[in-house]
């Protein structure tokens, strides 16, 4: 297949990768420009923003949510037929606060008005580090799973398809309406569940909790960062304390 990815940060970086890997055809962009891939160790072609959207059967996007609105007249160049894919999550301390979101409005959702065009929201559930290291072959017992939700059945299935390349298990999480139980804060947001786990988890998120629960781990985050001084958090530490709050 062929890719274009719009973002070269962990989560873009890593699914070029993967997808390189894979055999299959992906370009890579920066919003900021091609200048800000210079230098950096990125499987795929690096294209400009406007290039990377052409002669393409998927677009991921995994940029910051405050940088969508700068690419709309890019988006609104992607071909009707291209599957646009989100991995973003609503961070207010990085992204400013976005009103519509903190009034309700699912994550997603948002991002698909502002590019005008729908959506499958996925790679937004899985920690940088889970999602480079931690895949692996479909028959592996206690296989990770990643939530992929989307409006339109077909589009989500080849997402799901992808997903299940890249070694994990996939589960339908529902409507893009619904992929707020995939949203920081949750029971299934970077907690490295089993599809039965995950199941279960995206079924017993709670709305009105979640922004709490996701303000409580950054807090959390930053309190062990004082205490550690130069040492670094490890991952499983990171997961350990998601799995603790998020189902608290």
């Amino acid at each position: 297949m062929r890719f274009g990815i719009i973002g070269a940060g962990p989560i873009g970086s890593i699914i070029s990768k993967k997808l390189v890997k894979n055999g299959h055809d992906v370009k890579i962009a920066d919003v900021r420009g091609i200048e800000r891939l210079e230098g950096k160790e990125l499987a795929g072609t690096p294209v400009r923003v406007e290039d990377v959207i052409t002669n393409i059967d998927v677009l991921i996007i995994s940029i910051p949510l405050h940088a969508l609105p700068s690419i709309r007249n890019i988006i609104n160049q992607v071909g009707e037929k291209v599957i646009i894919v989100d991995t973003s999550n609503y961070y207010p301390y990085r992204d400013g606060k976005i009103e519509e979101i903190e009034n309700g409005m699912v994550e997603s959702v948002w991002v698909s008005n502002q590019l005008g065009r729908p959506v499958i929201k996925a790679f937004n559930n899985l920690l940088a580090y889970t999602l480079e290291n931690e895949g692996t072959s479909e028959d592996s017992s206690g296989r990770i799973a990643m939530a992929v939700s989307g409006n339109d059945p077909s589009q989500k299935q080849v997402v799901m398809d992808v997903v299940n390349e890249l070694g994990f298990d996939a589960v339908d999480s529902g409507s893009l309406s619904n992929s707020w139980r995939q949203q920081p804060g949750t029971p299934a947001y970077c907690t490295e569940l089993t599809k039965d786990e995950l199941t279960k988890a995206l079924k017993k998120a709670n709305k009105e909790k979640a922004p709490l629960l996701r303000d409580k781990v950054m807090e959390r985050f930053a309190e062990l960062h004082a205490e550690k001084k130069e040492v670094e958090i490890s991952h499983k530490d990171i997961v350990n304390l998601n799995r603790e709050i998020y189902n608290s």
